[in-house]
Order: structure tokens, then sequence, then C-alpha cells
């Protein structure tokens, strides 16, 4: 039976927030001089029926969408609308959006802008005056992360867990059940995953063990409730 190791705490992302750019309308990576990682686009919004439909321009390359902490759902820049479910009246709509990778060759090169950019709008009425947050998510030391050991859910955020092995055993972690993001162990960092991709674990070098207690940390976008995540001798696919 494989080892599963609890979920015991979470660290709100705002902790990883650097400053803030705000603007009528919703500026690329490009403009906001960011290079790769995630931004966090908010704006307020006003409903009048519990489902309007949202339609993006441009995103590039995947955003995860919440409307007051609730998840939406996702989109990408070959799927770019998404219905919103909310009561009528004022909401906080969030888009985490994350820059997967840049092109480095071909026509498309000259064409490169990464993020959310052009015309986003909600039933029909473009969406203005945006904050943009950029998410500090790789070279923020882990350690000073506070973690919170109530309810994991609501949002993105760092999850942390907790266990022990022996430091010979070949392992990988299995990423089924959780949605995309970004692994630490014991502060070093493994990989990322996503549970579009066919393969649904992460190898565990050895070295990165130690005797005793491991900890592990989870920066996970999407947040699909998971309060636990077990451990393979065998990578893991679909």
């Amino acid at each position: 039976m494989a080892q599963e190791i609890k979920v015991e705490g979470k660290a709100s992302v705002s902790q990883v927030y650097k400053k803030t750019v705000e603007a009528e309308s919703a500026l690329s990576f490009n403009d906001l001089d960011i290079e790769s990682g995630y931004v966090l686009y908010q704006t307020e919004i006003n409903t009048d029926t519990e489902s309007e439909e949202l339609e993006l321009e441009n995103v590039r390359d995947y955003a995860v969408v919440y409307v007051d902490g609730r998840l939406q759902g996702t989109l990408s820049d070959q799927d770019k609308t998404l219905t919103i479910i909310a009561e009528p009246g004022k909401h906080t709509l969030q888009f985490y959006v994350e820059n997967i990778g840049r092109i480095t060759y071909g026509p498309e090169i000259t064409d490169n802008s990464k993020g959310l950019f052009g015309t986003v709008s909600l039933a029909g009425n473009e969406l203005q005056n945006w904050k943009m947050i950029p998410l500090d998510v790789r070279n923020y030391p882990l350690k000073d992360l506070v973690f919170e050991q109530k309810a994991v859910n609501g949002g993105p955020g760092f999850y942390r867990g907790r266990f022990e092995l022996n430091p010979s055993s070949k392992s990988y972690l299995n990423m089924t059940g959780w949605g995309m993001g970004e692994v630490w162990l014991n502060q070093k960092y493994l990989g990322s995953y996503w549970e579009e991709e066919k393969q649904q674990s992460i190898l565990i070098p050895s070295e990165h063990l130690i005797s005793g207690q491991n900890e592990l940390v989870i920066f996970e976008l999407k947040n699909n409730q998971q309060k636990k995540i077990s451990l393979s001798p065998i990578p893991v696919f679909k």
C-alpha cells in the first residue's frame, strides 16, 4: 500500500505578493517587465444574473479563474470563454496567470507576449481598472512562510506535509488529483506538475531526502481540495 502524506496546513498566496501595478487595461508580462512565473490579475465586477459569459482576447499561457475566492474554471489561448456563476451583485474577479515558457523559434517569435492582455469582457461589457500583482513563488524563502493549521481550501496557496522515508529508497510523488503547481522537498525545488500532462508523478532524488522527518511544500494554483498526497515506487501516468 502506498504511503500517504497528510497535508497539515496552508500558507496564503498573499505572502508572496510583490508590488501591485494598477492600470485601466490588463497589461502583458512584457509590459510589466516580467520574464516568467505568475501574475494575479484582479478587478471588481457587477453581475446582473447568476450566469454570465467571460471572454478574453488573449491569455498566455494558462489562467485559473476565481470569483470571491471560489474556483470558476481555467482558460488558455485555445479556450478563451468561461461561464461565471455568482449571485447578482458586486464581486472580486481574479485570474492567476502562468507563463509556461517562451517561444524561441519559428514565425511566432515576434508575437511572444505573455499574460493577460487585450480586451476582457463579461456579458459583453469590457472590464477595466485592473490590479496586477506578480507572485514570487520560485524565489520566496519557504522558511518564512506562515502556515495556518486549519481547513486547506479557499484559493491558491502553499500546502505542507511531513513524512519519514528511508533516504536510500527510490520514490515518486503521485500528484494525481492535484491541479497545477510546483513542489519543494526540504526547501529544495523538485519540479512542477499539471493535471493535463500524461505523467502524474515527480521523482524524489535520494540526495534530497534526509533521515527522520522530511518536509514537503506544494504550491497549488487550481486548488483541487486535496488533503493528502501519496508516494509511489514507480512513475505514475494517466
